[in-house]
């Protein structure tokens, strides 16, 4: 038997979500991959609708992709259209390093200025200093808010409310990553006020890997006509010899060719997420880990490194005088799986804005399926 606690890498599926991706690549084999699509569309439908219903939006604004990555940059591509020299685009400081390597390259292709937005006493950013720089005239207009609703370590949760509330104040886009949080904890777009948001099945929602999603608001996308930097013939009709058409909705981020495997087991993992209740989900994981973390500092030598006025089931704790790579390798001995995040190379800012803040940490990331007895 193994304990689990690294849903916020890749959580182990349940049994209706790995059925439906077996029974879907045995027919597949059999068939061939074009004829078990078209016998499929009712399966292949499903995650727009369970998504939909989880994320509080229609159908029509949710896209499939290949990864969260994919959809995020996705979304971006289609926002850095609207950048020019001297603009700014606001971000927090515990922002992954692929999102922040994207906005260095848009820096470097239209001259955008990177912002961070300071964080508060807690760690998360500052809604209230938010507010202030998107009030301050001398600086260049602010073309996009990005940030991350849960970092990959650290624990804490970004008030992704109440910087929506801030974002549609100014009329500024707002692209939410919530790659660790969909799944995790009641994420409702309408609430929040995200023109776009992306998120992965292989995490919290304890679907496949290889598959993403985006939502995308359809108002902002028609409003602003809004257009990834790449289409397909799937998110795109060849009007023309020299013209093209952007496919209605989300559809347009979308590429034809993703896992359909992994489509039809994110529709599963999404829809057995709905059906167990996410926010009795949440109440469990966010008790099990504070249960963990009350244990972890009463260890002698184990430093919990948790940041956040609501913090979420990722815990951080390193261990004096042992690496973390051997805290997992003996772990892992015991069959309790954790994992360890590089903190200087993931989220860099986070770890230059103190010093002695420690360059990996031990990520034990909980679930409500794990137990106290696992604990």
């Amino acid at each position: 038997d193994v304990a689990h606690f690294n849903s916020a890498g890749s959580s182990p599926p349940p049994k209706p979500v790995l059925d439906a991706q077996l029974e879907y690549l045995a027919v597949e084999a059999n068939l061939g991959g074009y004829e078990t699509a078209e016998l499929s569309k009712r399966e292949l439908r499903r995650p727009y609708a369970e998504l939909a219903t989880m994320l509080g939006c229609e159908r029509d604004e949710i896209a499939i992709t290949q990864s969260a990555t994919s959809a995020w940059q996705l979304a971006f591509s289609s926002l850095e259209r609207t950048f020019a020299r001297g603009d700014r685009v606001l971000v927090a400081r515990a922002e992954y390093a692929s999102n922040y390597i994207a906005y260095l390259q848009a820096s470097e292709r239209t001259g955008v200025v990177v912002e961070v937005i300071p964080s508060d006493a807690y760690g998360q950013v500052d809604a209230d200093a938010l507010d202030a720089t998107l009030s301050d005239a001398s600086k260049g207009k602010c073309r996009l808010v990005s940030i991350v609703h849960v970092p990959t370590s650290s624990g804490l949760v970004n008030d992704a409310v109440a910087i929506g509330a801030v974002a549609k104040k100014h009329g500024v886009p707002y692209l939410l990553d919530a790659c660790q949080s969909v799944g995790q904890m009641p994420v409702n777009v309408n609430e929040i006020g995200c023109d776009f948001l992306c998120g992965t099945g292989r995490k919290y929602l304890r679907g496949p890997r290889g598959i993403g999603f985006l939502y995308a608001r359809g108002e902002t996308v028609e409003a602003m006509n809004l257009v990834p930097a790449y289409m397909d013939l799937h998110g795109a009709t060849w009007e023309e010899t020299e013209t093209y058409e952007p496919a209605e909705g989300a559809k347009r981020f979308e590429q034809y060719e993703v896992s359909f495997a992994a489509k039809v087991g994110l529709g599963a993992a999404v829809a057995y997420a709905n059906a167990i209740g996410v926010d009795a989900g949440w109440r469990r994981t966010r008790y099990l880990a504070e249960t963990l973390r009350v244990g972890l500092r009463d260890v002698k030598r184990v430093v919990v490194h948790d940041q956040g006025e609501v913090q979420c089931g990722i815990v951080t704790f390193t261990v004096g005088g042992v690496s973390p790579f051997d805290v997992r390798r003996r772990l892992a001995r015991d069959g309790v799986k954790v994992w360890t995040s590089n903190v200087k190379n993931n989220t860099k800012l986070e770890h230059e804005r103190e010093e002695g803040t420690p360059e990996v940490v031990v990520r034990a990331s909980v679930h409500y399926f794990n137990t106290e007895e696992e604990i």
